[in-house]
């Protein structure tokens, strides 16, 4: 179900996080202090389909950082968008959602949040396929913008392996 007008594909649109993953993490140690230290780390996570693909759910445990997490996406038919809510075991408190689409294999998803007690905008990036790498390594990235969307630093990256 593709709509040209927006370039969504629909409850389709996150098909290729279906499965098991190795994750290596990147995570800013310090944000807005223009930092370039990096914390590295690997998780693993499954990801399931529901609702024929108008939900899904991804659990990332992350033993060696001692949390885990969990991914509620839902696509909204009408509206034509998905809405992406994240728990984590620390808080198990609900964050905000990001709302967003794809257009073709990116997919980009913003909303509102708080980051040490002071209100950012969110970024979410999907990339369905990381170019040149075989098979196609999904990769997401979590960017944050304390000038309402002016400018933006990116403090976490993943990027996916398969696990057979």
């Amino acid at each position: 179900m593709k709509d040209d007008s927006t370039g969504t594909q629909g409850p389709a649109d996150f098909d290729f996080l279906m499965g098991k993953w190795r994750v290596t993490n990147r995570r800013l140690r310090q944000r807005f202090v223009r930092s370039e230290d990096w914390d590295v780390f690997t998780a693993e996570s499954t990801c399931r389909r529901f609702l024929d693909g108008v939900a899904n759910v991804e659990e990332i445990a992350m033993p060696s950082r001692g949390f885990s997490g969990l991914t509620l996406r839902l696509f909204d038919v009408e509206q034509q968008h998905w809405s992406i809510y994240w728990i984590n075991s620390h808080t198990g408190k609900l964050f905000p959602p990001v709302h967003g689409r794809f257009d073709g294999d990116r997919g980009e998803f913003f909303g509102d949040d708080v980051d040490d007690g002071k209100p950012v905008k969110v970024r979410f990036v999907w990339i369905k396929g990381t170019p040149g790498s075989s098979p196609r390594a999904p990769r997401w990235e979590q960017a944050f913008s304390a000038d309402s969307g002016k400018s933006w630093e990116t403090n976490w990256i993943m990027e996916f392996e398969a696990i057979p």
